[in-house]
């Protein structure tokens, strides 16, 4: 099971400040295991060295690790199947708690859409039920702007 880095001082609510023992801002070349798989001038992306990755018991099409001028903001994580989303759900909210009810999200239907935010980290989970694919991006809520400005137009 994949952790997330958190911080909790006594009753007051858990601030998540990171993942997989990485904290926000880190050098990401500096962790073993990880390996580089794709760099431009501004973005790093890393993948783990050792096997497939899973997350609890789910076997995950991919999970990367994605830095801006070599400090960590963004994890991505797709899947696929109908029971795995249920599962991913199922332990995003044992970590995070039950989902917003921000306007835009669903619960039910073809796209569904949920998302967790702290002080420093924002969680958001889709999942396609037609083609039953699931994505996962956990980010840095002060880092992960940053891709915005280092991103050209057209990779929109």
């Amino acid at each position: 099971m994949f952790d997330f880095d958190c911080t909790a001082d006594g009753a007051e609510q858990t601030e998540f400040k990171g993942f997989y023992g990485i904290p926000w801002g880190a050098n990401l070349a500096e962790h073993t295991e990880l390996k580089l798989v794709d760099s431009t001038e501004h973005v790093q992306t890393y993948e783990l060295k050792e096997g497939p990755p899973v997350l609890g018991e789910v076997n995950l099409s991919m999970l990367r690790f994605v830095a801006t001028d070599r400090q960590f903001a963004r994890v991505a994580i797709r899947y696929t199947g109908e029971k795995n989303h249920a599962q991913i759900l199922t332990h995003l909210q044992s970590i995070f708690g039950p989902t917003e009810r921000s306007p835009g999200s669903m619960m039910r239907g073809l796209n569904q859409q949920f998302t967790w935010r702290s002080e420093e980290t924002e969680v958001n989970l889709t999942y396609q039920s037609f083609q039953e694919r699931g994505s996962v991006f956990i980010e840095s809520r002060t880092l992960a702007p940053r891709f915005n400005d280092v991103l050209p137009d057209s990779a929109y």
